[in-house]
């Protein structure tokens, strides 16, 4: 898969698909199903073509976030190492919730299932 939106700045955290997909197949159990639904919903909603270029930039920011190796809460971290980035993937799900619509959520769901059933 090649790269939706990249970030290439001294200070910013660089997003790829390759990237998205490396942590999700690594840390898929790690993480736990809700994170992996949110950060699917929000890679979903990203594809749609009708979502705005204000709303993909706040869905990829969370996503950077949530493939970043360096976290509030590192991902290693016992049980606590996934809050973080559920806090972020969620509060991006709220703010673009219109663009995650019955589609979004189903290619997520099968996508989350085909990695916990």
């Amino acid at each position: 898969m090649g790269s939706i939106m990249t970030q290439e700045t001294n200070d910013s955290i660089e997003y790829s698909d390759e990237s998205f997909w490396q942590k999700v197949k690594l840390f898929a159990k790690k993480a736990g199903r809700e994170v992996i639904d949110n950060a699917l919903c929000l890679y979903y909603a990203a594809k749609r073509p009708d979502t705005p270029k204000w709303a993909k930039t706040v869905i990829f920011g969370a996503l950077a976030y949530f493939i970043s190796p360096i976290d509030a809460i590192p991902d290693l971290t016992p049980i606590m190492g996934f809050s973080d980035d559920l806090g972020a993937l969620a509060a991006a799900l709220a703010m673009v919730s219109m663009y995650v619509d019955d589609n979004v959520k189903n290619q997520a769901a099968e996508k989350t299932a085909a990695w916990f059933d």
